[in-house]
């Protein structure tokens, strides 16, 4: 029997996830909006094209969440994106709500999904979806280090002249500025990255740019589009993490996942490598940390912690769950 994925928000990554999976064949797919009429119409265009390709797959719109029942895997885009002049507290306040809501729906529904959330800001987000549905912590996650990694390696792919797929990198941390490229775990057809430095194919002061270009790569396509943010890159993203739950792959990825102890941290999501298979996440790689990745690390970890204070203000039921 084919697997069931359920996508909550009928926007630009829930249309693009929906076709990325119809491609695929990786599930039957429910798309999810309380516009009902965008996730209707979606559906219908993605199912006309499947005759085209002699794809094999069950597509639906809806907006009621019964339709979305014994999902096996649920991905989140459900939220708006940060606007200009929207502090980061503005957005927390409003998708928190949002997010709320979403969980009221999928407890019920498919209290055995692996749930991918994609909303941001990522890493609170995901941790009051947890807390919301009460799921269980390996599975619920967020997408983002897939995403950060994949443009760290886009750009420097860009800088050296060399093919994406020679470029190994992840990217640890929390979704935003304080993301922490790690560049002692990146290689260039097999090299260190330092030895390319040494080898002068890169400069210092071209991987720092790099590595802000990384931080603000959301920011960069949202002042080009002007009215929307990434979508898809995002989706790509969230497709990799599905895909490698629901055949097992048991892929390190790097995402926004529970840990209770491993770095020194306890009790919080953040980015870091997990295994993922049929069982969630299955395992959190620790990786041996430099000084400073080490430090930056410790820095994008304090932003987290602070963000979900200030959720916890907005929402003191968040504290006691």
């Amino acid at each position: 029997m084919r697997k069931k994925i359920s996508l909550i928000g009928a926007g630009q990554i829930g249309g693009t996830l929906a076709h990325l999976i119809t491609i695929k064949e990786l599930a039957d797919v429910v798309l999810f909006d309380i516009a009902e009429g965008i996730a209707k119409a979606k559906a219908l265009d993605i199912a006309q094209s499947t005759s085209v390709d002699g794809h094999n797959v069950s597509i639906k719109g809806t907006s009621n969440y019964e339709d979305t029942k014994n999902s096996d895997v649920i991905i989140i885009t459900a939220g708006i994106p940060r606007k200009a002049g929207m502090t980061r507290d503005d957005l927390l306040g409003t998708n928190l709500k949002i997010i709320k809501q979403v969980a009221e729906g999928i407890k019920e529904t498919s209290p055995k999904a692996f749930v991918i959330c994609i909303t941001n800001p990522l890493d609170v987000i995901v941790m009051a979806l947890q807390k919301y549905t009460g799921f269980s912590t390996n599975k619920v996650v967020g997408m983002a280090g897939i995403l950060d990694s994949s443009r760290f390696k886009y750009f420097l792919s860009q800088e050296i002249d060399i093919p994406v797929k020679k470029i190994e990198t992840m990217v640890l941390g929390g979704h935003g500025d304080t993301m922490v490229p790690m560049t002692s775990y990146t290689t260039v057809e097999g090299k260190p990255l330092n030895q390319l430095i040494t080898e002068k194919k890169i400069t210092n002061e071209k991987l720092d740019t790099i590595i802000e270009r990384t931080r603000k790569g959301g920011g960069e396509i949202s002042k080009l589009l002007k009215t929307g943010t990434a979508f898809y890159a995002p989706a790509t993203s969230g497709i990799e993490m599905a895909e490698s739950y629901i055949k097992n792959l048991k892929k390190t990825l790097p995402c926004a996942a529970y840990i209770d102890g491993e770095y020194g941290i306890k009790d919080l999501y953040v980015g870091v490598p997990a295994v993922i298979g049929n069982n969630g996440v299955e395992k959190i790689i620790e990786l041996k940390l430099d000084s400073i990745e080490k430090a930056n690390l410790e820095i994008s970890i304090k932003a987290v912690k602070e963000l979900f204070q200030a959720a916890i203000k907005i929402d003191p039921d968040l504290k006691s769950k």
